[in-house]
């Protein structure tokens, strides 16, 4: 969102945005946001002068990512950060936790203290809770991720009774096929649709040599967020800034609609430089080209 001080401002672009692209309306396309993974050393040292930072490049939308272990929002009650947010004209609709299986004394988690932090995100105002990752010792088997779904599954529903949606973040590892099956189908088969949707990767996606829009035509609706990151031109296949890489977003953001697409996040895990100089890029290459 460029800003909340003219409703009519906004109109106008939003009408002229529909003319132009009107497929890309399956979700609110006032937002653009960003991952704070991106810019977490930053956040560490100064959250309120990064959030103010963020917003100045132009973003209006964040993701979190450090809730686990803490109880806290970088450093912060929910009040006060949902404030922070507001003084800065920001959203924060989504956060990242940690399933916790593999860190059982840590509080916050998916099976440790789960109440308290589906609490905190409804008094933030989160609308999606995330399970980011998966340890090295929580994934194993193919009958392991099957208990794992039944986890998710439990913490939806608890997600639910609070107005807030579940959802799980991939990375590439899910593609590694047992018994001729991707555990990432395990999850997506072994899961209730209503109470566990997925945050697609889009750059671990295509790492995994997986096709997003074929993801979304088998899985309709699933995929209310996406992260919007790049994939460099080198054989490495590094993170780079959006528009500067080899994946075709123009034509998976034509298929947002399909996926349920609600809320997006650019996020880069490592930058040449300057984290916000990244960020900027991405911003701009988003803005002129995909919304």
């Amino acid at each position: 969102m460029t800003s909340r001080r003219s409703f009519l401002k906004t109109s106008a672009m939003l009408g002229a945005g529909l003319m132009m692209s009107p497929e890309l309306f399956a979700r609110n396309k006032k937002y653009i946001g960003v991952q704070l993974y991106t810019v977490r050393d930053a956040m560490a040292k100064d959250p309120k002068a990064t959030l103010a930072k963020v917003a100045g490049v132009g973003f209006n939308s964040v993701e979190g990512a450090t809730y686990t272990g803490t109880q806290k929002f970088y450093g912060m009650e929910p009040a006060e950060f949902k404030q922070t947010l507001k003084d800065n004209g920001l959203i924060m609709p989504s956060a990242h936790y940690m399933l916790g299986e593999g860190m059982p004394n840590t509080k916050g988690t998916i099976i440790n203290e789960w109440q308290k932090a589906v609490d905190d995100a409804a008094a933030v105002g989160l609308k999606y809770m995330v399970c980011a990752y998966l340890l090295d010792n929580e994934r194993g088997t193919l009958s392991h991720y099957k208990e794992t779904a039944a986890k998710l599954n439990h913490a939806g529903e608890i997600c639910k009774k609070a107005g807030i949606q579940l959802c799980y973040h991939n990375h590439d590892f899910e593609f590694k096929q047992e018994d001729g099956k991707y555990p990432y189908e395990m999850l997506l088969n072994n899961t209730d649709p209503d109470l566990v949707k997925m945050e697609m990767d889009i750059y671990w996606i295509y790492k995994a040599k997986q096709d997003p829009i074929a993801l979304f035509n088998r899985y309709p609706k699933r995929f209310p967020l996406w992260h919007v990151k790049d994939m460099d031109k080198t054989p490495k296949q590094m993170f780079t800034e959006v528009g500067n890489g080899v994946i075709p977003f123009k034509n998976i953001f034509k298929e947002a609609k399909k996926a349920g697409l609600d809320y997006f996040f650019n996020e880069q895990d490592i930058c040449p430089g300057d984290p916000f100089d990244s960020i900027t890029k991405s911003y701009s290459y988003i803005k002129q080209n995909l919304v």
